[in-house]
């Protein structure tokens, strides 16, 4: 595949994953597809492990928009840099209730591609950060509601 190519597929992929298309994701995956990081604690690395994680975000967040603000790409990797907007409002996310709140998320995301086919992925955001600090906020609340 040409590097448009394999940067159009990564679009797509990234689009597909925020946005729950579990169909998408998996005519995108390799069947031996890895992810590096982890985007949920008790997630495993695989295929399933992604896919289970990444409908179980799909399922906490809605208005989800994609801005990729930069893209590259070498021989068989494409890494893009793109924000994620969505709305925390349908479910449980890393331990947070559902806030209404909107969500940024800064991300960096480094896709192998083989044959046509997400491989393996490495990834950083900061979606760790915002709902670690969502998190103690909640927990604040909650002691100040006990304590009154």
């Amino acid at each position: 595949m040409s590097a448009e190519e394999n940067m159009a597929l990564a679009r797509r992929f990234i689009e597909a994953r925020l946005k729950g298309d579990l169909e998408a994701l998996d005519e995108m995956m390799a069947p031996d597809y890895v992810s590096h990081p982890k985007l949920l604690p008790d997630q495993q690395p695989g295929r399933e492990g992604t896919i289970r994680a990444l409908a179980q975000l799909a399922a906490a967040v809605s208005n989800v928009r994609v801005i990729v603000e930069d893209q590259v790409a070498s021989g068989d990797k494409v890494v893009t840099r793109f924000v994620v907007h969505a709305t925390h409002d349908r479910g449980n996310l890393m331990g947070v209730a559902p806030t209404g709140r909107q969500m940024t998320d800064m991300a960096v995301a480094i896709y192998r591609i083989v044959g046509g086919k997400i491989a393996e992925e490495w990834s950083m955001g900061t979606i760790d950060s915002t709902m670690r600090d969502q998190r103690i906020e909640q927990e604040r609340i909650e002691r100040e509601r006990i304590e009154q």
